[in-house]
């Protein structure tokens, strides 16, 4: 039964778990602003306590690899990649977005389709689509919302949206009987550590040197203001 480490700081959220053959052992998840670079590693060291373990006896360190905030992504890897190197364990790297409608799906009764949204820029979102059997039915996108985005899909599907980035589509579909939307979804460490966990029993580890979080698009640093 292999004892995971999940880390999950794609959005504003900050989420760390311990999972053990599918089953959640101890979780946190901060709500806090910009939390990540000073309180990821402090959250860690609670989770562990809790449940009296040592990072010694983990099988594998598991992180969110994104697509989500490119600060919080780089954070989240590298604290991961440093534990790997650290305690010389492999690295698990799980979708945002697949982490995401993993969660919901557990409340999916009626096999509706599944589009998580992390929200980007303006009217842009970070999405895919999943079936009721997580299998991929569209590929992670950078995908810019509009009346008729969706439009043929759900003329025919019931699809539940979610995540921060769903909002932005309610008001544009809020009168759509087939479009539902799941308030209050966020990134959850745990629901890595579960998708961890079946890519650990096939043996499927990223490269800890190489791997570098999938960030979409590239990162675009504003300008500071000048002062007259």
């Amino acid at each position: 039964m292999p004892k995971i480490l999940s880390i999950e700081t794609s959005t504003t959220v900050c989420s760390v778990a311990l999972t053990t053959d599918g089953n959640t052992l101890a979780s946190q998840k901060l709500f806090l602003e910009k939390s990540h670079s000073t309180l990821l590693t402090v959250v860690i060291e609670q989770i562990m306590k809790q449940v009296g373990m040592e990072m010694s006896e983990l099988d594998a360190i598991a992180v969110s690899k994104g697509p989500g905030s490119y600060t919080g992504l780089r954070i989240g890897v590298s604290t991961a990649k440093g534990l790997c190197y650290a305690l010389d364990k492999p690295l698990i790297a799980v979708n945002t977005l697949l982490a995401m409608a993993n969660e919901v799906n557990r409340q999916n009764h009626s096999g509706a389709l599944l589009c998580p949204m992390i929200d980007a820029r303006r009217m842009e979102v970070y999405t895919a689509l999943y079936d009721g059997k997580l299998n991929e039915l569209k590929k992670t996108s950078a995908k810019i919302l509009e009346e008729n985005s969706f439009h043929e899909t759900l003329m025919q599907n019931q699809m539940l949206f979610f995540g921060n980035g769903a909002g932005k589509f309610k008001d544009l579909k809020n009168n759509v009987s087939n479009a539902v939307f799941i308030e209050n979804i966020t990134p959850s460490a745990w629901s890595v550590g579960m998708l961890a966990n079946q890519a650990f029993l096939k043996g499927d580890f990223e490269d800890v040197a190489y791997f570098e979080p999938f960030y979409l698009k590239d990162f675009v640093a504003t300008k500071p203001k000048r002062v007259l």
